[in-house]
């Protein structure tokens, strides 16, 4: 996994940047690797996404697809799209007034979730709230909390994205087992 944090940036900021990497990425593979690609019957199919890719709120998919709205979205998009507005850990920024998530999940069509991104709680009090309220130890996290009470925490966004999720959405694989050198499986053991 590669993670990265911008200090000052905001969700629509990195979300942008990713989409431009992934379609740099994707251009540049098909120069650079157009026989691989065609070994793998991918250079026709691979394609460089439209940007900005479509947007989807997590309510709005809860409410067309029910509870395997993740499934069902890879399995009906076509090109890259974002996901936003999911309820997840204390770090990532949630507006009280209007209970909604500053948050993004980007899906691949086939795949799936590549990368979970979001703009970042930074203050002391609302780290706490949520802390106390999602039952989260706060001994765990006394540093994140002395930088943030100390006023040391900045405002940031940020993303880590599945590289190994990634490798498989553009070389076609089936499954992500298929482009790891050692595949954790429940009851296989590699042998060296």
């Amino acid at each position: 996994q590669l993670d990265f944090e911008a200090r000052g940036a905001s969700s629509r900021d990195i979300m942008g940047l990713v989409e431009k990497l992934l379609r740099g990425l994707v251009e540049h593979l098909k120069k650079s690797a157009r026989e691989e690609l065609s070994i793998l019957g991918r250079y026709g199919v691979l394609r460089v996404p439209d940007a900005p890719f479509r947007v989807y709120d997590r309510e709005d998919l809860e409410a067309k697809y029910g509870g395997k709205w993740e499934v069902e979205l890879a399995r009906d998009i076509r090109e890259p799209v974002w996901v936003v507005n999911i309820p997840r850990q204390f770090y990532d920024y949630e507006d009280f007034e209007t209970g909604r998530w500053d948050n993004y999940d980007l899906y691949l069509p086939g795949l799936g979730e590549v990368l979970s991104g979001a703009r970042r709680e930074w203050e002391y009090e609302k780290l706490v709230k949520k802390m106390e309220r999602d039952g989260v130890r706060k001994e765990n996290y006394a540093l994140l909390l002395r930088l943030a009470r100390e006023g040391r925490l900045k405002p940031t966004a940020g993303a880590g994205i599945g590289v190994e999720r990634l490798v498989a959405w553009l070389v076609g694989a089936e499954h992500v087992c298929e482009v790891q050198p050692f595949p954790r499986i429940p009851g296989v053991v590699y042998e060296l």
